[in-house]
């Protein structure tokens, strides 16, 4: 039924007419039914003409609206509720989380501290999760303490986020601290203290953690590999990358993936292995239509406004002399004016976190900024 827009305004029809009593379950239903099915606009419709509109049904128009992305709306109606609950704070924190706009679910985290409501693990994965992604470190080291405080992750189910803060805020000595004192040696911490070893640079080191995991008898995810293989491409191994990724299928029985395949041209970009890799893209995606479908497939749902997605899919088509479905999808990326995100860091300064895009030059130290990069490279050279 899910997915159906049609299915779902039959169903909304048959309740109106039937006399059936439109409670907050049967509202929370069908606003969640057309939000699944992609109309946020009869949602709201719905939400608009329903006199029923107590904390559980706000709660679920709140999440729709941020599943589609529309802030504005999901803050008028948290701001609007006579009433909250921990859902509410939570559906909020994670919202401005996934959308990327962190500063405010930090804001927002603070805001319910201060209020009578406790934040639950939900809460603290979520912000969690934008102190990594902000790199935050000050704001994570916060949580933290005050994770510790309220003895809220006695089980050790917040390691494996903890270990990722830690991370990509560049702290990997306090995140490999965090795993070694964990009491929960799951998936997720495992892929995590990979993961954080390899984007460090800590190739061996990483690997040696996965051996353990194996030796743990814990089976890798696709997550784990692509932390394995790119602490492979880090260290300059090889070798083990290779046999990495053909056991892959062999012993896992993970399909490869195109953040896999992406980890072993880099890996053999690397080592110089040009050809090797150019055969390993033309040989396995651009000449594999089926195959290039599903990378593509799979990175509109990573990032459905990433272009890359129908910018690869579209070459593949072209090469296979596919021109019209080529073609569509170029009209497609320029209808829908898709452009590829520019490149971002950010770097956390006395509890402020400063954020720079490539060729932007709005920070108010720019001059001074680029100065000392100058003079940085005149000493490098």
């Amino acid at each position: 039924m899910l997915g159906d827009l049609g299915v779902a305004k039959m169903i909304h029809c048959f309740i109106e007419k039937s006399g059936v009593e439109v409670d907050a379950f049967v509202s929370s239903t069908l606003i969640n039914t057309y939000g699944e099915c992609g109309s946020l606009t009869d949602a709201y419709r719905f939400f608009q003409e329903t006199a029923l509109k107590n904390t559980m049904v706000l709660n679920t128009m709140i999440h729709q609206s941020l599943e589609h992305n529309n802030l504005d709306l999901g803050k008028q109606l948290f701001d609007s509720m006579p009433e909250r609950d921990v859902a509410s704070w939570n559906s909020m924190i994670r919202g401005f989380a996934n959308v990327g706009q962190y500063e405010e679910a930090l804001a927002l985290f603070h805001d319910m501290e201060i209020s009578v409501f406790r934040p639950n693990t939900l809460t603290l994965l979520s912000t969690l999760s934008a102190c990594a992604s902000h790199g935050a470190l000050e704001a994570g080291a916060w949580i933290h303490s005050y994770v510790n405080n309220n003895d809220l992750n006695r089980d050790g189910s917040l390691d494996s986020s903890l270990i990722d803060m830690y991370s990509k805020c560049g702290d990997i000595a306090k995140a490999i601290q965090i795993f070694e004192e964990s009491p929960r040696r799951d998936l997720f911490t495992w892929t995590s203290i990979i993961c954080g070893l390899a984007m460090h640079g800590h190739g061996k080191k990483a690997l040696c953690y996965f051996s353990e995991m194996n030796e743990s008898q814990v089976s890798p995810d696709e997550v784990t590999m692509v932390g394995v293989l790119s602490a492979c491409a880090h260290a300059g191994l090889i070798e083990q990358g290779r046999r990495y990724f053909q056991s892959m299928e062999k012993v896992f029985g993970l399909v490869p993936k195109i953040e896999h395949y992406g980890c072993m041209v880099d890996l053999l970009g690397r080592m110089g292995c040009l050809k090797e890799a150019y055969d390993l893209i033309m040989g396995i995606v651009y000449n594999n239509v089926e195959l290039g479908e599903v990378a593509a497939k799979r990175l509109l749902e990573l990032d459905p406004r990433d272009p890359w997605g129908r910018v690869m899919l579209s070459n593949i088509y072209a090469e296979e002399a596919k021109y019209d479905r080529s073609m569509g999808l170029r009209k497609e990326i320029k209808e829908k004016g898709l452009k590829k995100s520019p490149g971002c860091s950010s770097i956390e300064v006395n509890g402020s976190v400063h954020g720079f895009l490539v060729e932007d030059n709005s920070h108010p130290c720019y001059n001074e900024i680029n100065s000392t990069l100058e003079k940085i490279e005149k000493l490098m050279n």
